[in-house]
């Protein structure tokens, strides 16, 4: 039985990863979501990427939502490029099921924070266009991704970001400088509509973006926030989601 605590919690739905996951039910990456949304005060809730139909009686329910990260990436057609042979293979029911989330979302004024893939997702739903690889596509030499190292590290590295002052994200964050952990090899290139870039990498890469068509709380981050266990402006990040939620759910409670 859920304790009236939890039943208070307000409920955040998370796609799976990639479809492959959830067939195999394989826990251990998404977890970290799950376990990030319960520290934050939100209850976590797993949607779907093998029945639509599910995902759809699910949406209403939830209070907002967070876009993971995701070893594919997004169909370069759905941003109107051609392959080059840098993208990895795309899940098309992740897209679908992404999409859905941001339809309900942005209709509904439910927050999103949309991290990594799902920030690239984001950013294609609103029309905008992505890095299909940054080392080839911009010759940086700051790794963000383990593979950019030699030997591989353990851990995803970790480098520099600035946030825009007045931001969200600087809110969040505390200031205007900080550092983010990084694992991918993507980023938004051109922002989609009514998206304001809020933080770059020392390089130029785009950190993150903030929505800016109206007040609903829609962030997307490059990072991962998830996995920077102790690390206070991860922690805000996700407590302020959480926030936005419950906000959104009184919300809903007061017009019905």
């Amino acid at each position: 039985m859920t304790s009236g605590r939890a039943s208070l919690r307000p409920r955040v739905g998370i796609p799976w990863r990639t479809s492959q996951e959830e067939t195999e039910q394989n826990h251990p990456k998404i977890k970290n979501y799950e376990d990030a949304v319960r520290r934050a005060g939100g209850q976590p809730v797993l949607l779907p990427l093998s029945d639509p139909l599910e995902l759809d009686r699910a949406l209403p329910t939830l209070d907002g939502f967070v876009l993971p990260g995701s070893p594919n990436d997004v169909d370069p057609t759905e941003y109107r490029a051609v392959n080059q042979g840098l993208s990895a293979p795309a899940d098309s029911a992740r897209e679908a099921a992404d999409r859905a989330v941001l339809k309900h979302a942005f209709a509904e004024q439910k927050p999103v924070l949309a991290i990594c893939y799902g920030c690239q997702l984001l950013n294609v739903y609103l029309g905008g266009t992505l890095i299909q690889d940054l080392r080839t596509e911009t010759g940086t030499t700051t790794p963000h991704r383990k593979k950019d190292l030699t030997p591989e590290p353990k851990d995803d590295p970790r480098h520099p970001a600035a946030f825009e002052q007045g931001s969200r994200l600087a809110a969040i964050t505390g200031g205007t400088q900080g550092e983010v952990n990084s694992s991918h090899h993507q980023a938004i290139a051109t922002p989609g509509k009514s998206l304001r870039v809020t933080a770059h990498a020392g390089d130029g890469t785009v950190e993150g973006v903030e929505w800016t068509g109206d007040a609903n709380w829609v962030v997307g981050v490059q990072w991962h926030p998830e996995r920077m266990f102790g690390d206070a402006a991860a922690e805000r990040l996700f407590a302020d989601f959480v926030a936005a939620a419950r906000s959104a759910r009184s919300a809903v409670t007061q017009r019905s």
